[in-house]
């Protein structure tokens, strides 16, 4: 076996390659069905199915925390390679920040407790497309630095606890529910190499989604709490609708065509949709826009949406549902509010380092 030495030895970027070695999940046993979704919201359930695509999701247990899901989606992640804990040299953290604690590094915490004793942890967020970034993040700080060999990206979301089903200003937000997803990658994997990423922001939205009560601006208070104001809420609606509507999907395919670009590749060589959980339109639309067909994708009906957690979840689903492949070229597609969007290109199966 090589050592750690000769695993960090300088390389030049150019022949510096990244490779997904394993993924984990964690799912917590209580559900919210379609009919209990429509229960709540007032939504026609045919509505709840159809158009906002949830059959049912997950939400977290009494002890389904979202870090102390993180790691067990993490140790899930582990179990299915021979890489042990402590040859990890960082650990990515997307934990939401709906965590145990504020003010409060999860990545830490996780380190310690999957028993990566040598790894630094550090928190990031950039919602639902916080997995596409820590992906860029991944590859750049490998690229860079030889003392980086082996890199967990894991986190925990549980932000359905922060969603209020009679809110018809956020029913965009009802197929939200908990869960975590973990991944390993490492430099020279012969497998699943990290191509290129893209991302673009727009913050002229970043103020439209917000918990109103939840931080300096107006805290939680036990009145504030029970006026609904420690949930999400669409505070600017018309300017987000208008706004969204005119840029989402030509930043998407935007950074489609920006990933595929810096991977050497084009829309024609894709293989693989792994979309995070949107209205079944829209994923219908970017299947569409891909050439790719239904059998080409994962459309998730039943765990809910897990926010950047999906991005792990369905690469889990669509290999054990035989639509992910070796050999096919995964495009990941993200958005989050804030507003951000992101792609980033994997070649599944073994390549040559």
């Amino acid at each position: 076996m090589e050592t750690k030495a000769e695993r960090t030895s300088p390389l030049s970027p150019a022949s510096i390659s990244i490779g997904v070695v394993s993924t984990g999940m964690y799912l917590p046993e209580p559900v919210l069905t379609a009919a209990d979704i429509a229960e709540q919201s007032g939504l026609p359930e045919s509505v709840v199915r159809d158009k906002l695509g949830v059959n049912q999701k997950h939400m977290a247990g009494p002890e389904d925390h979202p870090n102390q899901m993180a790691i067990w989606a993490a140790q899930d992640c582990l179990s299915k390679c021979d890489i042990p804990p402590e040859e990890i040299d960082v650990v990515l953290c997307t934990t939401e920040e709906w965590k145990e604690y504020l003010v409060w590094t999860a990545g830490i915490d996780l380190a310690h407790e999957i028993g990566a004793r040598r790894a630094w942890g550090i928190d990031l967020h950039m919602r639902c497309c916080t997995t596409i970034g820590a992906l860029k993040m991944t590859k750049d700080m490998m690229t860079a630095d030889p003392e980086i060999d082996t890199l967990l990206i894991a986190g925990g979301y549980c932000l359905g606890d922060l969603v209020n089903l009679r809110n018809p200003r956020t029913s965009f937000m009802f197929n939200i529910g908990a869960g975590a997803g973990a991944m390993l990658l490492r430099k020279n994997w012969p497998r699943n190499q990290v191509l290129g990423t893209h991302i673009i922001t727009d913050g002229s939205m970043s103020k439209h989604i917000v918990i109103p009560a939840s931080g300096t601006v107006q805290f939680p208070t036990d009145e504030a709490v029970a006026k609904g104001l420690f949930y999400s809420d669409l505070v600017e609606p018309d300017e987000m609708k208008n706004r969204l509507n005119e840029v989402s999907m030509d930043n998407w395919m935007h950074c489609i065509d920006e990933a595929l670009r810096k991977s050497g590749y084009t829309r024609t060589d894709l293989g693989f949709l792994n979309m995070i959980h949107v209205k079944r339109s829209a994923y219908r639309d970017m299947l569409r826009r891909l050439n790719l067909t239904e059998e080409q994708g994962l459309y998730n009906a039943c765990y809910g949406h897990i926010g950047e957690q999906d991005s792990i979840i369905n690469i889990i689903e669509g290999v054990k549902q035989g639509r992910l492949k070796d050999g096919d070229l995964m495009m990941i597609v993200a958005a989050g509010i804030g507003y951000v969007w992101g792609a980033a290109c994997v070649k599944w199966g073994t390549y040559e380092t």
